[in-house]
Protein backbone atom coordinates (compact mmCIF):
# COMPACT_ATOMS: atom_id res chain seq x y z
CA UNK A 1 0.00 0.00 0.00
CA UNK A 2 1.12 3.43 -0.79
CA UNK A 3 0.71 5.40 2.46
CA UNK A 4 2.86 8.13 1.27
CA UNK A 5 0.48 8.92 -1.81
CA UNK A 6 -2.28 9.09 0.74
CA UNK A 7 -0.36 11.58 2.86
CA UNK A 8 0.38 13.78 -0.35
CA UNK A 9 -3.03 13.87 -0.98
CA UNK A 10 -4.16 14.90 2.91
CA UNK A 11 -1.65 17.40 2.07
CA UNK A 12 -3.22 18.84 -0.72
CA UNK A 13 -6.63 19.44 1.47
CA UNK A 14 -5.25 20.95 4.55
CA UNK A 15 -3.59 23.36 2.59
CA UNK A 16 -7.00 24.12 1.31
CA UNK A 17 -8.43 24.40 4.71
CA UNK A 18 -5.94 26.31 6.29
CA UNK A 19 -7.22 29.71 3.86
CA UNK A 20 -10.64 27.96 4.76
CA UNK A 21 -10.67 27.75 8.04
CA UNK A 22 -8.78 30.64 8.99
CA UNK A 23 -8.73 31.32 12.58
CA UNK A 24 -11.52 29.40 13.70
CA UNK A 25 -11.54 25.36 14.39
CA UNK A 26 -12.96 22.63 12.21
CA UNK A 27 -15.18 19.83 14.85
CA UNK A 28 -17.77 17.95 12.58
CA UNK A 29 -19.14 18.51 8.86
CA UNK A 30 -23.18 18.70 8.79
CA UNK A 31 -23.84 16.84 5.35
CA UNK A 32 -22.71 18.83 2.77
CA UNK A 33 -18.78 18.06 3.30
CA UNK A 34 -17.82 20.91 4.88
CA UNK A 35 -16.80 21.51 8.36
CA UNK A 36 -18.80 23.14 11.27
CA UNK A 37 -16.47 25.67 12.66
CA UNK A 38 -15.64 26.80 16.21
CA UNK A 39 -13.78 28.81 18.16
CA UNK A 40 -12.98 27.44 21.06
CA UNK A 41 -15.82 25.75 22.57
CA UNK A 42 -15.37 22.20 21.92
CA UNK A 43 -12.95 19.26 23.01
CA UNK A 44 -11.65 19.16 19.46
CA UNK A 45 -9.63 21.91 18.71
CA UNK A 46 -6.57 20.37 19.12
CA UNK A 47 -7.05 17.63 16.57
CA UNK A 48 -6.47 20.79 13.90
CA UNK A 49 -3.22 21.60 15.72
CA UNK A 50 -2.17 17.86 15.67
CA UNK A 51 -3.08 17.35 11.81
CA UNK A 52 -0.82 20.93 10.87
CA UNK A 53 1.83 19.37 13.34
CA UNK A 54 1.85 16.11 11.27
CA UNK A 55 1.49 17.60 7.92
CA UNK A 56 4.32 20.13 8.62
CA UNK A 57 6.73 17.19 10.17
CA UNK A 58 6.39 15.36 6.59
CA UNK A 59 6.39 18.62 4.54
CA UNK A 60 8.46 20.80 6.49
CA UNK A 61 6.02 23.44 4.55
CA UNK A 62 6.71 26.89 6.41
CA UNK A 63 2.97 27.90 5.52
CA UNK A 64 1.95 24.95 7.62
CA UNK A 65 4.38 25.30 10.08
CA UNK A 66 3.33 29.25 10.77
CA UNK A 67 -0.20 27.67 10.85
CA UNK A 68 0.90 25.37 13.52
CA UNK A 69 2.37 27.75 15.65
CA UNK A 70 -1.07 30.25 15.04
CA UNK A 71 -3.10 27.21 16.42
CA UNK A 72 -0.85 26.84 19.67
CA UNK A 73 -0.87 30.49 20.46
CA UNK A 74 -4.60 30.26 20.04
CA UNK A 75 -5.01 27.45 22.36
CA UNK A 76 -2.61 29.74 24.63
CA UNK A 77 -4.85 32.52 24.74
CA UNK A 78 -7.89 29.75 25.38
CA UNK A 79 -5.97 28.52 28.45
CA UNK A 80 -5.16 32.04 29.97
CA UNK A 81 -9.11 33.00 29.49
CA UNK A 82 -9.97 29.81 31.21
CA UNK A 83 -12.51 29.45 28.30
CA UNK A 84 -14.27 25.94 28.01
CA UNK A 85 -11.85 23.75 30.32
CA UNK A 86 -13.86 22.67 32.68
CA UNK A 87 -13.73 19.01 31.37
CA UNK A 88 -11.04 16.12 31.36
CA UNK A 89 -10.31 16.44 27.97
CA UNK A 90 -7.29 18.72 28.54
CA UNK A 91 -5.05 16.07 27.16
CA UNK A 92 -6.91 16.22 23.61
CA UNK A 93 -6.60 19.66 23.55
CA UNK A 94 -2.73 20.84 24.84
CA UNK A 95 -1.24 17.04 23.83
CA UNK A 96 -1.57 17.94 20.02
CA UNK A 97 -0.99 21.53 20.09
CA UNK A 98 1.24 23.03 22.89
CA UNK A 99 3.10 19.73 23.49
CA UNK A 100 3.66 18.43 19.88
CA UNK A 101 5.34 22.00 19.12
CA UNK A 102 7.45 21.65 21.96
CA UNK A 103 8.21 17.89 20.58
CA UNK A 104 8.71 19.30 17.14
CA UNK A 105 10.46 22.69 17.80
CA UNK A 106 11.62 22.48 21.38
CA UNK A 107 10.21 26.00 21.60
CA UNK A 108 10.17 26.62 25.77
CA UNK A 109 7.23 28.75 25.92
CA UNK A 110 5.04 25.26 24.58
CA UNK A 111 6.66 23.17 26.65
CA UNK A 112 5.07 25.94 29.83
CA UNK A 113 1.99 25.91 28.63
CA UNK A 114 1.41 22.14 27.78
CA UNK A 115 2.75 22.02 32.11
CA UNK A 116 -0.31 24.40 32.70
CA UNK A 117 -2.46 22.27 30.79
CA UNK A 118 -1.71 19.14 32.76
CA UNK A 119 -2.12 21.40 36.86
CA UNK A 120 -5.36 22.47 34.43
CA UNK A 121 -6.46 18.46 34.03
CA UNK A 122 -5.07 17.87 37.69
CA UNK A 123 -7.89 20.45 39.22
CA UNK A 124 -10.34 17.76 37.72
CA UNK A 125 -9.11 15.31 40.46
CA UNK A 126 -11.21 14.33 42.80
CA UNK A 127 -9.48 12.51 45.96
CA UNK A 128 -12.53 11.24 47.81
CA UNK A 129 -13.45 8.77 44.71
CA UNK A 130 -9.92 8.47 43.74
CA UNK A 131 -10.99 9.73 39.81
CA UNK A 132 -10.74 12.22 37.20
CA UNK A 133 -14.39 13.49 37.31
CA UNK A 134 -15.35 13.72 32.94
CA UNK A 135 -17.81 16.86 33.00
CA UNK A 136 -19.30 19.01 35.14
CA UNK A 137 -18.64 21.08 38.64
CA UNK A 138 -17.44 19.20 41.36
CA UNK A 139 -20.19 17.43 43.41
CA UNK A 140 -22.21 17.95 40.37
CA UNK A 141 -25.36 15.40 40.81
CA UNK A 142 -25.38 13.72 37.53
CA UNK A 143 -21.41 13.70 36.84
CA UNK A 144 -19.50 13.79 40.40
CA UNK A 145 -18.60 10.10 40.25
CA UNK A 146 -18.29 9.53 36.92
CA UNK A 147 -15.41 8.27 34.13
CA UNK A 148 -15.52 7.66 30.62
CA UNK A 149 -13.14 5.75 28.60
CA UNK A 150 -12.02 8.49 26.75
CA UNK A 151 -9.99 9.89 29.52
CA UNK A 152 -7.33 7.28 28.77
CA UNK A 153 -6.04 9.71 26.27
CA UNK A 154 -6.06 12.38 28.00
CA UNK A 155 -4.27 10.60 30.71
CA UNK A 156 -0.36 11.13 28.78
CA UNK A 157 -0.53 14.84 29.07
CA UNK A 158 0.13 13.70 33.36
CA UNK A 159 2.76 10.82 32.37
CA UNK A 160 5.01 13.55 30.47
CA UNK A 161 4.36 16.03 33.41
CA UNK A 162 5.97 14.16 35.69
CA UNK A 163 8.53 13.17 33.44
CA UNK A 164 9.13 16.89 32.96
CA UNK A 165 9.27 18.40 36.66
CA UNK A 166 9.66 15.11 38.87
CA UNK A 167 6.26 15.70 40.49
CA UNK A 168 5.41 12.14 40.96
CA UNK A 169 1.52 13.54 41.18
CA UNK A 170 0.20 13.96 37.63
CA UNK A 171 1.67 10.00 36.81
CA UNK A 172 0.28 8.51 40.02
CA UNK A 173 -3.26 9.89 39.84
CA UNK A 174 -2.88 9.24 36.11
CA UNK A 175 -1.78 5.42 36.96
CA UNK A 176 -4.90 5.42 39.31
CA UNK A 177 -7.56 6.62 36.85
CA UNK A 178 -5.44 3.94 34.40
CA UNK A 179 -6.16 1.06 37.13
CA UNK A 180 -9.52 1.74 38.10
CA UNK A 181 -11.16 2.33 34.27
CA UNK A 182 -9.13 -2.05 33.49
CA UNK A 183 -11.48 -2.40 36.89
CA UNK A 184 -14.56 -0.89 35.99
CA UNK A 185 -14.85 0.05 32.48
CA UNK A 186 -13.49 -3.42 30.73
CA UNK A 187 -16.32 -6.22 30.85
CA UNK A 188 -15.51 -9.67 31.38
CA UNK A 189 -16.11 -10.71 27.26
CA UNK A 190 -13.45 -7.83 26.46
CA UNK A 191 -15.77 -5.54 25.73
CA UNK A 192 -16.44 -2.09 27.66
CA UNK A 193 -18.67 0.20 29.07
CA UNK A 194 -18.08 4.05 27.49
CA UNK A 195 -18.64 5.53 31.34
CA UNK A 196 -18.92 4.30 34.68
CA UNK A 197 -20.07 5.81 37.97
CA UNK A 198 -19.20 5.79 41.67
CA UNK A 199 -20.63 7.43 44.25
CA UNK A 200 -18.47 10.16 44.70
CA UNK A 201 -18.22 10.40 49.01
CA UNK A 202 -17.15 7.03 49.22
CA UNK A 203 -15.80 5.92 45.88
CA UNK A 204 -18.13 2.81 45.72
CA UNK A 205 -19.06 1.33 42.12
CA UNK A 206 -22.68 1.75 41.12
CA UNK A 207 -22.97 1.31 37.46
CA UNK A 208 -22.09 0.78 33.85
CA UNK A 209 -23.70 2.87 31.40
CA UNK A 210 -23.24 4.98 28.10
CA UNK A 211 -23.86 8.41 26.79
CA UNK A 212 -23.36 7.95 23.33
CA UNK A 213 -23.53 3.73 22.85
CA UNK A 214 -26.82 2.17 21.55
CA UNK A 215 -27.23 0.86 24.87
CA UNK A 216 -26.11 0.83 28.46
CA UNK A 217 -24.71 -2.61 28.12
CA UNK A 218 -24.10 -2.56 24.71
CA UNK A 219 -19.92 -1.57 23.08
CA UNK A 220 -20.04 1.83 21.75
CA UNK A 221 -16.95 1.16 19.18
CA UNK A 222 -15.37 4.67 19.70
CA UNK A 223 -15.02 3.81 23.06
CA UNK A 224 -13.53 0.37 22.68
CA UNK A 225 -11.21 1.95 20.13
CA UNK A 226 -9.76 4.47 23.01
CA UNK A 227 -9.50 1.57 25.13
CA UNK A 228 -7.34 -0.06 23.05
CA UNK A 229 -4.93 2.77 22.58
CA UNK A 230 -5.24 4.04 25.98
CA UNK A 231 -4.49 1.11 27.81
CA UNK A 232 -1.30 0.72 25.12
CA UNK A 233 -0.30 3.86 26.01
CA UNK A 234 -0.56 3.18 29.83
CA UNK A 235 1.77 0.51 28.97
CA UNK A 236 4.17 2.50 27.60
CA UNK A 237 4.59 4.76 30.44
CA UNK A 238 3.87 2.17 33.38
CA UNK A 239 5.05 -0.96 32.31
CA UNK A 240 2.57 -2.65 34.26
CA UNK A 241 1.83 -5.81 31.90
CA UNK A 242 -1.66 -5.76 32.62
CA UNK A 243 -2.08 -2.52 30.49
CA UNK A 244 -0.77 -4.31 27.91
CA UNK A 245 -2.63 -7.35 28.61
CA UNK A 246 -5.73 -4.73 28.20
CA UNK A 247 -4.83 -3.52 25.35
CA UNK A 248 -4.25 -6.54 23.78
CA UNK A 249 -7.81 -7.90 24.78
CA UNK A 250 -10.05 -4.92 23.57
CA UNK A 251 -8.02 -5.23 20.31
CA UNK A 252 -9.00 -9.24 19.59
CA UNK A 253 -12.83 -8.50 20.92
CA UNK A 254 -13.01 -5.49 18.49
CA UNK A 255 -11.42 -7.28 15.40
CA UNK A 256 -13.82 -10.09 16.10
CA UNK A 257 -16.53 -8.04 15.78
CA UNK A 258 -15.82 -6.10 12.60
CA UNK A 259 -17.62 -6.23 9.33
CA UNK A 260 -16.04 -7.44 5.62
CA UNK A 261 -14.89 -4.35 5.25
CA UNK A 262 -13.04 -4.02 8.37
CA UNK A 263 -14.54 -0.81 9.22
CA UNK A 264 -16.66 -0.59 12.20
CA UNK A 265 -20.37 0.51 12.86
CA UNK A 266 -21.24 2.65 15.35
CA UNK A 267 -21.77 0.38 17.97
CA UNK A 268 -20.64 -3.07 17.85
CA UNK A 269 -24.15 -4.19 19.01
CA UNK A 270 -26.45 -1.54 17.28
CA UNK A 271 -28.90 -3.81 14.76
CA UNK A 272 -26.55 -3.59 11.70
CA UNK A 273 -29.13 -2.51 8.83
CA UNK A 274 -28.21 -1.30 5.28
CA UNK A 275 -28.64 2.22 6.64
CA UNK A 276 -26.53 1.15 9.92
CA UNK A 277 -23.95 4.22 10.47
CA UNK A 278 -20.17 3.29 10.39
CA UNK A 279 -17.58 5.13 12.53
CA UNK A 280 -14.95 5.46 10.42
CA UNK A 281 -12.97 7.72 12.64
CA UNK A 282 -12.83 4.60 15.06
CA UNK A 283 -11.17 2.86 13.07
CA UNK A 284 -8.83 4.91 12.58
CA UNK A 285 -7.82 5.36 16.17
CA UNK A 286 -8.23 1.82 16.34
CA UNK A 287 -5.34 1.51 13.95
CA UNK A 288 -3.15 3.95 15.69
CA UNK A 289 -3.88 1.81 18.85
CA UNK A 290 -2.78 -1.10 17.66
CA UNK A 291 0.37 0.05 15.98
CA UNK A 292 1.32 1.55 18.92
CA UNK A 293 0.33 -2.11 20.76
CA UNK A 294 2.72 -4.08 18.41
CA UNK A 295 5.59 -2.19 19.35
CA UNK A 296 5.44 -3.21 23.06
CA UNK A 297 4.65 -6.94 21.65
CA UNK A 298 7.60 -9.57 22.23
CA UNK A 299 8.46 -10.78 18.23
CA UNK A 300 7.31 -13.98 19.21
CA UNK A 301 3.81 -12.97 21.03
CA UNK A 302 1.43 -15.91 19.24
CA UNK A 303 -1.18 -12.74 17.97
CA UNK A 304 1.59 -10.63 16.57
CA UNK A 305 0.80 -11.44 13.04
CA UNK A 306 -2.98 -11.67 13.55
CA UNK A 307 -2.63 -7.79 14.95
CA UNK A 308 -0.56 -7.01 11.99
CA UNK A 309 -2.36 -8.82 9.57
CA UNK A 310 -5.64 -7.04 10.64
CA UNK A 311 -4.25 -3.66 11.47
CA UNK A 312 -3.80 -3.41 7.50
CA UNK A 313 -6.51 -4.95 6.48
CA UNK A 314 -8.08 -1.67 7.87
CA UNK A 315 -5.89 0.80 7.18
CA UNK A 316 -6.29 -0.54 3.63
CA UNK A 317 -9.97 -0.15 3.65
CA UNK A 318 -9.87 3.53 5.15
CA UNK A 319 -7.91 4.12 2.84
CA UNK A 320 -9.71 2.88 -0.42
CA UNK A 321 -13.11 3.08 0.55
CA UNK A 322 -13.71 5.73 3.15
CA UNK A 323 -11.02 8.65 1.94
CA UNK A 324 -12.09 11.44 0.12
CA UNK A 325 -8.71 10.81 -1.84
CA UNK A 326 -7.44 14.32 -2.56
CA UNK A 327 -11.29 16.19 -3.21
CA UNK A 328 -11.33 19.69 -4.51
CA UNK A 329 -14.50 19.91 -2.22
CA UNK A 330 -15.07 17.92 0.40
CA UNK A 331 -13.13 19.38 3.67
CA UNK A 332 -11.98 16.03 5.60
CA UNK A 333 -10.05 13.20 5.27
CA UNK A 334 -12.61 10.36 5.89
CA UNK A 335 -16.35 10.30 4.96
CA UNK A 336 -18.97 8.21 7.58
CA UNK A 337 -17.49 9.14 10.81
CA UNK A 338 -20.24 9.42 13.33
CA UNK A 339 -20.08 12.10 16.20
CA UNK A 340 -23.52 10.73 18.20
CA UNK A 341 -25.79 8.60 16.04
CA UNK A 342 -27.63 8.47 19.52
CA UNK A 343 -27.84 12.20 19.58
CA UNK A 344 -28.53 12.41 15.84
CA UNK A 345 -25.43 14.87 16.01
CA UNK A 346 -23.63 14.10 12.52
CA UNK A 347 -24.38 10.38 12.53
CA UNK A 348 -22.59 9.98 8.82
CA UNK A 349 -19.78 12.94 8.34
CA UNK A 350 -16.79 13.62 8.74
CA UNK A 351 -14.74 14.17 12.42
CA UNK A 352 -11.98 16.31 12.70
CA UNK A 353 -10.75 13.78 15.49
CA UNK A 354 -10.99 10.78 12.55
CA UNK A 355 -8.74 13.18 9.92
CA UNK A 356 -6.22 13.35 12.75
CA UNK A 357 -5.75 9.89 13.82
CA UNK A 358 -6.28 8.66 10.35
CA UNK A 359 -3.23 11.32 9.50
CA UNK A 360 -1.26 9.85 12.41
CA UNK A 361 -1.87 6.42 11.53
CA UNK A 362 -0.82 6.78 8.15
CA UNK A 363 2.53 8.81 9.34
CA UNK A 364 3.16 5.91 11.91
CA UNK A 365 3.38 3.29 8.91
CA UNK A 366 4.91 6.00 6.19
CA UNK A 367 7.99 7.42 8.62
CA UNK A 368 7.62 6.11 12.24
CA UNK A 369 6.32 9.20 13.03
CA UNK A 370 3.72 8.37 16.63
CA UNK A 371 1.87 11.65 16.83
CA UNK A 372 2.53 13.51 20.01
CA UNK A 373 1.22 11.36 23.32
CA UNK A 374 5.03 10.86 24.47
CA UNK A 375 8.80 12.43 23.92
CA UNK A 376 10.02 10.97 21.55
Amino acid sequence: MNWKSAIEQTLATTRLNIKRFGDQFPIVSLGDGKYHLTDHTSWTEGFWSGILWLSYEYSKDPEIHAAAIKSVDSLKKRLEAKQGLDHHDIGFLYSLSAKARWIVDKDEDSRLLALQAADILMKRWRSAPQLFQAWGPEGDDANGGRIIIDCLMNLPLLYWATQQTGDRSYADCASMQAEKSRRFLVRGDDSSYHTFYFDQVTGNAIRGGTEQGFQDGSTWTRGQAWGVYGFALAYRHLKEPYFLDTSKRLARYFLEQLPEDHVAYWDFDAPQEQDTPRDSSASAIFVCGILELLEHLPEDDPERAFLDEAVHKSIASLVNRYFTAGSQTEEGFLRHGSYSVRGKSSPDDFMIWGDYFFLEALMRLEQGIPGYWYER
